[in-house]
């Protein structure tokens, strides 16, 4: 594995007007080749942390670096340009487009990028190949399972061969036998070399995917340590929600 740092957090704090902070203090260092999970219940800054190094949002103290870009110092379109280029983003409920195809969804990320139609038509095949859907891929993201649907995201983030992979609770609306397809997606792609942050709820997600383990609580790194290999399920929070989507 490569010693060189993906993301480097330092002293980085996110106050709101009228809250307390969202992150207070926080520094963090992920190196290429890693797979971290970041664990807490609601409110304790991990939602927060993935937009900073995103370029989501910004923060009101401390340095944000990824990739070897300050991306506390960029403006709007700079930190657009920066996520089509480096990052690639999962989400929970997949934010795919419904009116484009399966291909279409993916080929996009790259033509945002400045990728040629062509060449992202290309790559967008090879992707959804890999992944084991290409069968889909004249289909509409609404006639395919929950799991489906999330592998054509991961295509989509992997689009333009992102540096880092951030993935947002990627199993939290799937049913459990999606959300086991999308675990050992991931633990591929981490075998493969794919630098990855998760964030999520689920404690046997971040066993079976993450060598590391970040655990947040009230805007503080609790504690960082290699991944707990022991037998969990869910990290209990009332406010997770249960939504589920049948394969």
């Amino acid at each position: 594995m490569s010693s060189e740092p993906v993301i480097e957090l330092s002293g980085v704090s996110r106050h709101y007007e009228g809250a307390r902070a969202a992150l207070d203090g926080v520094s963090l260092t992920v190196r290429a080749g890693e797979s971290v999970a970041v664990l807490g219940p609601s409110g304790s800054g991990k939602s927060t942390l993935l937009n900073l190094v995103a370029g989501l949002d910004r923060p009101s103290a401390g340095t944000v670096t990824v990739a070897g870009t300050r991306v506390d110092r960029l403006g709007e379109a700079g930190s657009a340009r920066f996520r089509r280029g480096t990052i690639g983003m999962v989400f929970q409920f997949f934010n795919l487009l419904d009116d484009l195809t399966v291909a279409d969804n993916v080929m996009l990320a790259g033509e945002l990028a400045g990728v040629p139609r062509g060449e992202a038509r290309r790559r967008a095949g090879e992707l959804l190949e890999s992944l084991g859907i290409e069968r889909h891929a004249r289909a509409h993201p609404g006639r395919l399972s929950g799991g489906e649907r999330q592998r054509v995201a991961v295509a989509r983030a992997l689009m333009n061969d992102p540096a880092l992979l951030l993935a947002d609770e990627p199993t939290g609306a799937l049913d459990s036998a999606s959300g086991e397809d999308v675990k050992e997606l991931l633990r591929e792609l981490h075998q493969d070399g794919q630098t990855i942050l998760l964030v999520t709820h689920d404690l046997a997600l971040a066993r079976d995917c993450a060598t590391r383990t970040v655990r947040m609580r009230d805007g503080r790194v609790e504690s960082d340590s290699a991944a707990d290999p022991s037998p969990g399920t869910a990290e209990a929070d009332p406010a997770a929600g249960s939504s589920v989507i049948a394969a």
